[in-house]
């Protein structure tokens, strides 16, 4: 008979947690329109660089229970608004030594309608992929005087939300050709590396088993069109990189951290396998 390994073992109970039982919580048949006007795209066809590993992509929302998908349909409802709020008065007020706000040279929030559906992407006098975080920081260092916050941080949590808000209803189209290809290339090398003592790699549950359980979670595709998102069991903004590094602990390996090339780059690749649906930031999730 042939010897599991002790990490062989582990990945099987990983995986013979799974559960196939048919989704049934969310409902099917749900349209995604928010304040009764912003039409999301929640299903559409797989961008064709998936070389047929998704027939289809579907927003984390067709995943989640018809209560948590109501919380989204409607701003006064949706818990992430009270941030995107914040982020708007921060918009309008000076900071740092040089006494200017956001719209001291944005005017209004509106103005960054279209770039969260393009982000990440590629950063011509930085010569590197760049994500939102890196641009407004960049923004408050080198045009404000002001320090930068920190990935974490709720200022930095309320902006991108605030930010990647005015965009929508708006197609992802996440470039993965010219200047940025590299980056890309190295995204999608470590969606599929297995990490940790589990051996799993990102595509063994977004791709391999979403719509599957694994213990009380309902597996989604992994998208991330609706970051940061407000996540119920944290009742807080996530940042897309700290989800990231939640799931690379789950598979008991050490985890890259916030704003690292290697998050950096896998970003990139996973945002662009969402190519196609519509931004929902902030969404709901659990």
């Amino acid at each position: 008979m042939k010897k599991r390994t002790a990490t062989t073992s582990l990945t099987w109970l990983a995986l013979a947690s799974v559960s196939l039982a048919a989704p049934a919580f969310a409902d099917e048949d749900a349209a995604l329109v928010v304040n009764g006007e912003i039409e999301m795209v929640t299903e559409t066809e797989a961008p064709a660089h998936l070389d047929g590993a998704l027939s289809t992509i579907r927003s984390g929302w067709t995943f989640r229970t018809s209560e948590t998908q109501a919380l989204q349909m409607d701003d006064f409802d949706n818990p992430a608004m009270v941030f995107v709020d914040q982020a708007a008065e921060a918009w309008n007020t000076a900071d740092g030594s040089e006494g200017k706000s956001c719209a001291s040279c944005h005017e209004g929030a509106e103005t960054m309608t279209g770039l969260r559906a393009s982000m990440p992407k590629w950063n011509e006098a930085a010569g590197e992929v760049w994500t939102m975080e890196m641009y407004i920081n960049d923004c408050r260092e080198k045009r404000m005087g002001a320090e930068p916050w920190g990935w974490k941080a709720q200022p930095m949590l309320n902006m991108t939300a605030l930010i990647g808000a005015q965009s929508r209803g708006l197609p992802m189209n996440v470039a993965i050709d010219g200047p940025v290809q590299e980056t890309w290339e190295k995204g999608k090398e470590i969606y599929y590396t297995r990490y940790g003592q589990l051996e799993l790699s990102c595509a063994n549950c977004h791709e391999d088993n979403y719509d599957n359980y694994i213990r009380a979670d309902h597996l989604s595709q992994g998208q991330t069109n609706g970051f940061p998102v407000y996540r119920l069991k944290q009742a807080n903004l996530i940042a897309v990189h700290n989800r990231f590094k939640g799931c690379i602990r789950d598979t008991m390996a050490e985890t890259y951290s916030e704003g690292s090339p290697e998050f950096v780059a896998l970003e990139l690749y996973v945002a662009s396998r969402g190519n196609g649906l519509t931004v929902e930031t902030p969404a709901v999730r659990n």
